[in-house]
């Protein structure tokens, strides 16, 4: 008997932290870069009722659940777009910036794509809204091109022509460029806030070959309004049936001690 308490109780926990997750969803519904959390939960352990420890039987008794972690889905979320050269959106899944905190050189990585030009001694950098360093494939903070204002005050007048170089320059695949990173298993990377995420030991990032990038674009939020009511909905149900099981479990102990009395 007492141990429908404790199976209520786990069950009405359980619900508390999924809401907990889904509230967070919503609350940055409007947060571009944002990626949805979803809940992973497990079983406790089970018994056999009236047989042995090792028995296979049909009659088993459980001991309730409980959160085991969250996890993140990096699929691609619509994108918006701007009139920022800084602003980039990431149009494949499981694929990330690579940022740096010059301060700490701290690594993680990040699909928000909203960057500002970042003055640094030795010239302006492509950086994030907190200040990071974004690096290129070769993993060096990446510069920014900062606009000639006399070349655009120069373009505005109607006798303009554009200076024309006659050598002609080959594209170099090694010269510094925007990449993206990918990982074995992603949804094992931590969150660490601001829409960042840092890997754990032993797990190395790998270059993607071909990205797929939109400039002048930002990725919007991941979080789908429709599918977190609905695990809203459920699990505020969930929540009420485990409820109704605690009072159960109650109404019957009462009543047995009153027959005992």
């Amino acid at each position: 008997m007492y141990q429908s308490f404790y199976t209520g109780a786990l069950g009405a926990g359980g619900c508390i932290a999924k809401m907990s997750v889904i509230a967070n969803n919503l609350a940055n519904i409007n947060n571009d870069g944002y990626k949805p959390k979803n809940s992973a939960f497990s079983d406790l352990l089970n018994y056999n009722l009236n047989d042995s420890e090792d028995a296979v039987t049909e009659l088993m008794s459980g001991n309730g659940v409980r959160m085991q972690r969250t996890y993140t889905g990096f699929d691609v979320a619509p994108m918006g777009v701007t009139n920022s050269d800084c602003d980039f959106a990431i149009a494949q899944e499981n694929a990330f910036f690579m940022v740096q905190d010059p301060a700490t050189g701290q690594i993680t990585y990040t699909r928000s794509g909203s960057f500002h030009r970042g003055e640094r001694e030795d010239g302006f950098y492509l950086t994030t809204a907190t200040g990071k360093l974004v690096l290129d494939q070769n993993g060096e903070p990446l510069q920014a091109e900062v606009p000639d204002i006399e070349e655009l005050r120069a373009s505005m007048e109607e006798d303009y022509e554009p200076e024309e170089d006659d050598e002609d320059e080959e594209d170099d695949e090694d010269a510094p460029r925007l990449a993206l990173y990918t990982f074995t298993n992603p949804s094992r990377l931590m969150s660490i806030g601001d829409n960042e995420y840092a890997p754990p030991e032993g797990m190395e990032p790998i270059l993607v070959e071909n990205p797929k990038i939109v400039s002048h674009a930002v990725e919007r939020s991941g979080t789908d309004l429709a599918k977190e009511m609905t695990k809203l909905i459920e699990c505020q149900r969930a929540y009420s049936f485990a409820l109704k099981m605690v009072t159960t479990s109650d109404d019957i102990e009462g009543t047995i001690n009153t027959l005992r009395g």
